[in-house]
């Protein structure tokens, strides 16, 4: 009865949602004009559909550097060679949609982050389908150091990867990666300093995996590493909001590759080297 009860409330808590965001005044962040509502049940906010699809990448991209391809594989000629960590994004930092993911961050403006996820989403499947990616089997988003948590109150690599646990039904595992260091922060710095200032800053806390993840995931992981003290997947995805450098990937990476494990990124946005889109 009790159990009744709370869904009926949580059903009710949902419909006076919808119908508070539905009646308040929203406006495109970007545009500010008015935002046309497709679902009545699923409210959109902070960014009109036009605003959105127009700041998309319109052509294919590396996976590796972010430069603009013709043709859809995974790397350009000159990642080929290397084979850098594969970055998942639907956009651009620099053409448009920036604007919503540095107010999300600095400004605690998250009324976009819903629509900004679903395109990552939607990016990730359209990959999966074209084979060009593996779907990972757990999400790990990049953590602030306790210190940097409090000050700004909130990761928003958390509430993305949460997002997009929910919506992929792959399972968030955010007690594995540590961020030992309170770093400076990477904006403003040069590709030399930002590699100084993540050196060490991370470490993976073996003992201290979700146990929630490992029971939800038991039946495709091997049981013998599920008793040993190491990584309990062979492939993740790290989720940030935004890979500029790729520094704090790459420091993160070597951690699991030493567990071997393959890592890919999944971020909001790319914010690519001067001139690999022309």
């Amino acid at each position: 009865m009790d159990w009744q009860l709370r869904q009926a409330c949580y059903a009710g808590f949902r419909i006076v949602k919808h119908t508070i965001l539905r009646n308040l005044p929203n406006r495109c962040m970007l545009c500010s004009q008015d935002i046309e509502q497709y679902d009545l049940q699923k409210p959109h906010s902070g960014v009109c559909q036009h605003c959105l699809v127009a700041g998309l990448y319109q052509h294919e991209v590396c996976l590796g550097c972010g430069k603009a391809m013709m043709l859809l594989q995974r790397y350009c000629g000159q990642c080929q060679s290397t084979e850098p960590i594969m970055v998942i994004a639907p956009c651009s930092y620099h053409q448009g949609l920036g604007e919503l993911i540095a107010a999300i961050k600095y400004q605690q403006q998250c009324a976009s982050l819903a629509a900004l996820v679903q395109v990552l989403a939607i990016r990730v499947m359209d990959l999966v389908a074209r084979d060009m990616i593996q779907l990972p089997q757990v999400l790990i988003p990049v953590p602030l150091h306790p210190n940097r948590l409090k000050s700004r109150g909130f990761n928003q690599a958390w509430l993305i990867a949460k997002a997009l646990s929910q919506q992929l039904g792959i399972v968030m595992d955010d007690a594995l990666l540590v961020r030992d260091v309170d770093t400076q922060a990477q904006a403003g710095l040069d590709g030399k300093a930002r590699r100084l200032n993540c050196a060490g800053a991370f470490s993976l806390n073996l003992n201290a995996s979700s146990s929630n993840t490992l029971s939800s995931n038991t039946s495709s992981l091997n049981t013998s590493s599920l008793n040993a003290k190491s990584v309990p997947y062979q492939r993740i995805a790290l989720i940030d909001d935004v890979v500029t450098t790729g520094t704090t990937v790459n420091e993160i990476s070597q951690l699991f590759a030493a567990e071997y494990v393959h890592v890919q990124c999944w971020c909001l946005a790319r914010a690519e080297a001067p001139g690999l889109l022309k």
